[in-house]
């Protein structure tokens, strides 16, 4: 009798097993209708840096919480801080490891977050600088519109600060933006209505580009250039509408119609793409809320002056996984 027992508990035991364990799938989706039992990951915090004119800054925000969590302000720590007047990018790059800023007034700086150390500084000119690239040397180029000009500088984190070494000056009409493309080994740039694709001559001392293709655009006033996350493809923002260029195919698609966006940055679910659209063409070219493509804030801030919004997200397009700032000799 007990041995019918023992058998009967065993078999009912494998049963609810079974049960539990379904056709293998887990969660409120699977056919069995059960409890997705498996351990959730903690919320997401999702970061945005932000080149704040407010007070000539750069920050990063957590645009969940609504506070900002770093800070980086030239006044007070650098001795050209003028130079930092009216910031007007805020690059994440090598990994979220370093900041890459530009001022309209000429400051490119390279910036550890770690420690906010500044390790490279250097003036761009009088050409309203727009943004800046790190290219796979160390080395960086820079976009000034008004000045008509890419600008290069060799990177030498050990030279006195602000540097004053080897620069060289590209002719490129109402430059605005640059990005590099990891895996063509070409440096971008739309101007006009043309996305044009430059060459590097990884010349470490003399660093330089030369023009070898371009892609026709259907509108004119090219602001901001930036990869379209996970994708091999580009987002630009032109006076009045929001594109995405797909490199391969060489197309060119409308994402969104608003006008005065001056950053759109995207990055994986639940992110979305986000855009910093100006108050106006005049005077107030920034804002203090960055929207979404449906016009839904994402994040606002009293006081703030952002003029351009980017995701704290690894930029796989222009630097794969790499996290150290590698400089050439």
């Amino acid at each position: 009798m007990q041995t019918k027992l023992f058998i009967a508990a065993l078999l009912l035991l494998g049963a609810c097993k079974k049960s539990s364990e379904g056709n293998g799938n887990t969660g409120t989706g699977g056919n069995n209708g059960g409890t997705d039992t498996t351990a959730k990951p903690p919320s997401m915090v999702r970061k945005l840096v932000l080149a704040d004119q407010s007070t000539n800054r750069v920050i990063i925000a957590d645009a969940g919480a609504k506070t900002i969590v770093w800070e980086w302000k030239p006044a007070g720590l650098l001795a050209n801080s003028s130079w930092f007047t009216n910031m007007s990018d805020a690059k994440p790059v090598l990994n979220n490891q370093y900041i890459l800023a530009t001022a309209s007034a000429g400051g490119v700086a390279l910036v550890r977050i770690a420690d906010k150390k500044t390790l490279f500084y250097a003036y761009a000119g009088n050409g309203n600088l727009h943004s800046a690239e790190l290219l796979p040397d160390g080395n960086i180029v820079a976009a000034c519109s008004t000045g008509g000009y890419l600008i290069l500088f060799k990177t030498d984190t050990a030279a006195a600060q602000p540097y004053s070494g080897y620069t060289k000056k590209v002719a490129l009409g109402d430059a605005h933006n640059v990005v590099w493309d990891k895996q063509r080994q070409l440096l971008w740039s739309a101007s006009g209505n043309k996305l044009y694709a430059w060459r590097y001559n990884f010349n470490c001392t003399a660093p330089d580009l030369t023009l070898t293709d371009s892609i026709a655009l259907p509108a004119t006033g090219c602001h901001d250039l930036f990869p379209d996350y996970g994708k091999d493809s580009l987002l630009l923002s032109t006076s009045s509408k929001v594109w995405t260029i797909g490199l391969k195919s060489r197309t060119v698609s409308q994402i969104s119609a608003y006008a005065r966006i001056k950053s759109v940055s995207a990055g994986p679910l639940p992110y979305v793409t986000v855009l910093m659209q100006s108050i106006d063409t005049d005077q107030l070219w920034w804002n203090n809320t960055i929207i979404d493509l449906n016009g839904n804030t994402v994040y606002t801030l009293a006081g703030l002056e952002a003029y351009k919004a980017r995701w704290l997200l690894n930029n796989a397009f222009s630097y794969g996984d790499a996290s150290v700032l590698t400089l050439c000799k």
